[in-house]
């Protein structure tokens, strides 16, 4: 199991929380000016790489507030926990930025 460091409630198990997909996908400006193709590239084309990868996650049965997380797709580790609404981390010397 994961222990995830939910920024409000401290460590906790994995299974309290939910993966809400990749963080930092801008909102269309014009939704309605898409066609077809670009809005369903908007809701499901995601980023697929491996290693460093921006997610958001809720603390689902703990305090329910949403959160990003930098989480590491190769080792499953997480090197960066922060706030909805703040920029993604600058990677620490050493890690790949993705």
């Amino acid at each position: 199991m994961l222990l995830i460091d939910c920024p409000h409630c401290g460590p906790r198990d994995e299974t309290e929380f939910h993966y809400g997909g990749q963080a930092h996908v801008a909102y269309p400006a014009d939704p309605h000016a898409l066609s077809d193709r670009e809005w369903a590239e908007f809701l499901f084309y995601r980023d697929n790489d491996r290693g460093l990868y921006a997610e958001r996650w809720s603390h689902s049965l703990g305090c329910r507030k949403w959160f990003n997380a930098v989480r590491d797709t190769v080792t499953y580790d997480f090197t960066a926990i922060y706030p909805m609404g703040d920029p993604r981390p600058t990677p620490a010397e050493g890690e790949a930025a993705r």
